[in-house]
């Protein structure tokens, strides 16, 4: 399977008055406000680095689902928060904390299929940081 999506982003003036978007192909994202003050301080708007968590965690959590589903587990609630450090210019570490409800599964069943699905995910892949994982099964 081969495809493709595209987002795309705007900006005008400098890093740090300056003002910019950010749209995506499925538009679910729609011009979302990107500044200054939304990457570096808690402004209103979205930023690269939540953006990286967002894409990380609904990759990871499908990946997840996936590999349960052919080993024959049926995921009740599958919750990832991803949690992106940014420190000096450098992303340093992704944490994965998976809270999982999977009926007939074993604590050391789901931890390796999750280990797995962290592994092989493909933002996991994509990423050239330390990324850390920790489960708990419901």
């Amino acid at each position: 399977m081969k495809f493709t999506r595209k987002a795309h982003a705007n900006w005008k003036g400098t890093g740090m008055e300056g003002k910019g978007t950010i749209s995506t192909q499925s538009t679910t994202l729609d011009n979302a406000q990107l500044s200054f003050k939304t990457r570096f301080e808690n402004g209103v708007g979205t930023n690269p680095e939540e953006l990286i968590a967002a894409a990380h965690s609904g990759c990871f959590t499908m990946q997840l689902s996936f590999l349960l589903s052919e080993a024959g587990y049926i995921p009740e609630d599958l919750h990832t928060e991803a949690t992106v450090t940014f420190e000096d210019g450098t992303i340093t570490q992704i944490n994965l904390d998976l809270k999982g409800k999977v009926p007939n599964i074993t604590e050391d069943e789901f931890s390796k299929t999750a280990l797995k699905a962290k592994e092989i995910c493909p933002i996991s892949k994509l990423l050239k940081t330390n990324i850390t994982l920790s489960v708990s099964l419901l």
